[in-house]
């Protein structure tokens, strides 16, 4: 059974409906489980991140699916903790070749999103993941996913307090069994030329 993680920190639910989206479409694959996993504030003190639970559940999953809500076009003040936390696994390579995939919201169209999504796609490349990027074009979707027209991650718009448009929780479903087939897919190749 291939496990993906789906961390994520969410303030207005938002993030959390994006999460359990994603592990909905893990789900959807045989062989795959799907687990959301969430930062919680009470876990970071002093500035640091401790729930060391969660990071060696993340360390059994095949692929991670990072989420955050974009604050001053970055991850919020708790992912940033853990990621601060989980560079403690960079030399061990404990995630080496892990899939990694991502998803923000913000509040606009046009609120720096993408700033999100490149930090984690960095943070993905310094622990030495694949990043798997989301293969839905804009404006050529027929259901009409991929409405934020980002290529690296989803980037999703918040409709109201803890409320997303449809289409992007649809997004969130598809990444999830996106990431899910490629985990399915690469597995092998990891066992082969890895081990």
């Amino acid at each position: 059974m291939k496990r993906v993680g789906v961390v994520y920190h969410s303030v207005s639910g938002c993030s959390k409906v994006l999460a359990e989206s994603v592990v909905e479409g893990v789900n959807t694959l045989e062989k795959c489980i799907g687990v959301a996993l969430e930062i919680q504030g009470e876990s970071i003190r002093h500035g640091r991140y401790e729930d060391q639970s969660l990071l060696a559940q993340l360390d059994q999953c095949e692929a991670i699916v990072m989420g955050s809500p974009t604050f001053m076009g970055t991850v919020s003040a708790q992912f940033k903790a853990f990621m601060d936390a989980a560079s403690e696994r960079y030399g061990d390579r404990c995630w080496l070749d892990k899939l990694a995939a991502g998803f923000t919201v913000g509040s606009n169209f046009s609120g720096d999103q993408l700033g999100t999504i490149r930090t984690l796609q960095v943070f993905a490349a310094q622990m030495g993941m694949l990043w798997v990027p989301l293969d839905i074009l804009p404006s050529q979707d027929s259901l009409g996913r991929n409405r934020g027209g980002c290529q690296s991650g989803l980037v999703a718009v918040a409709e109201g307090a803890g409320e997303i448009h449809e289409l992007d929780r649809l997004t969130a479903v598809h990444l999830g069994r996106r990431i899910a087939g490629l985990a399915l897919r690469t597995s092998d190749f990891r066992t082969t030329f890895l081990d």
